[in-house]
């Protein structure tokens, strides 16, 4: 499952983004979400092996892109609508986003403590985590990252070697482990 931010934050990175999404559906047969103010469902649109063609038909897809970010209602959406169908349980998530919401920290929080009782592991994916000073200050990520078994740039075509790896990798063998605020895991 990849979920990815397509606001306005994220325009420098959502062509690499989209790319790795289009070629994790047409190779390894995944499902694609992108997501701004509204969830959009992007799998059909993206499984064509032309990239170029894929990338436009996401694009007229998605009629929020390059808007604003619903963090915590976009990951409410998929829980909801996909999740708990089935679509997560269990599943590898990885959400792509800088984690700059319009929506209350809690809220994602809250969020991201249900889509983590359904996913067998949670990878975040921040482009600006590449920064040298960079902390997880903003309220969305510094929310969300409690409930991630790993955290990543993914900020070039070059990072995605890291991403790879960290969607492989598989969780701790506790099975008593808790993923939470108290209980973080990066």
């Amino acid at each position: 499952m990849l979920l990815c931010d397509v606001s306005a934050s994220m325009e420098p990175y959502t062509r690499v983004f989209l790319s790795l999404l289009q070629g994790s559906v047409v190779g390894a047969g995944a499902e694609a979400f992108v997501f701004s103010t509204r969830l959009t469902r992007l799998t059909r649109q993206l499984a064509t092996r032309n990239p170029d063609q894929a990338l436009a038909r996401a694009a007229s897809a998605a009629s929020d892109w390059a808007g604003g970010t619903r963090l915590a209602g976009s990951i409410r959406s998929f829980v909801d609508d996909h999740g708990r169908r089935g679509l997560a349980r269990g599943a590898r998530v990885v959400v792509l986003s800088d984690g700059w919401a319009h929506d209350a920290p809690e809220l994602v929080g809250e969020q991201m403590a249900r889509l983590s009782q359904l996913a067998y592991r949670i990878v975040w994916v921040n482009p600006r985590k590449v920064a040298v000073d960079y902390q997880p200050l903003v309220g969305g990520m510094a929310a969300a990252l409690p409930y991630c078994d790993a955290s990543v740039s993914g900020h070039s075509y070059r990072a995605l070697t890291e991403v790879a790896a960290a969607i492989r990798a598989n969780r701790p063998p506790h099975p008593e482990r808790q993923r939470g605020p108290d209980n973080a895991t990066r």
